[in-house]
């Protein structure tokens, strides 16, 4: 079992940067696969970034390679996502997901979940 927590969301402006982070518990982070999820009102949830249990490859939707960077730091057992160059269109809550296997790019391969934390870019 990990439980997943994340944070670091809010209000900025097109083109400001955040960082969020997920913070886990529970058994060793640090063989999980780890991702990021959005999901817009009315959406089904959609696949952001993830990275491998080593932190030695990640993945990006094509809609987010070249401003965000996910990465982790499995002796704090946390992981994050830097968003730069914010648009207006990344608004969305993000969660943090966890697996037990090699990334994938579905929300129902995940097993574990965060609540979520909303992220708002103002134009």
């Amino acid at each position: 079992q990990v439980e997943l927590v994340e944070s670091g969301g809010g209000l900025v402006q097109a083109g400001d940067s955040l960082r969020l982070s997920c913070a886990a518990s529970g058994r060793a982070f640090r063989i999980y696969t780890m991702a990021w999820f959005l999901q817009s009102p009315g959406k089904e949830r959609e696949f952001v970034a993830a990275i491998n249990e080593s932190g030695s490859s990640t993945y990006y939707a094509d809609s987010v390679k070249g401003r965000f960077t996910i990465s982790r730091d499995n002796a704090k057992n946390t992981g994050y996502l830097q968003m730069d160059s914010l648009k207006p269109e990344d608004t969305a809550v993000y969660f943090c997901a966890a697996r037990w296997r090699n990334p994938a790019y579905s929300s129902p391969d995940y097993d574990y979940w965060g609540q979520g934390t909303q992220v708002t870019v103002s134009s």
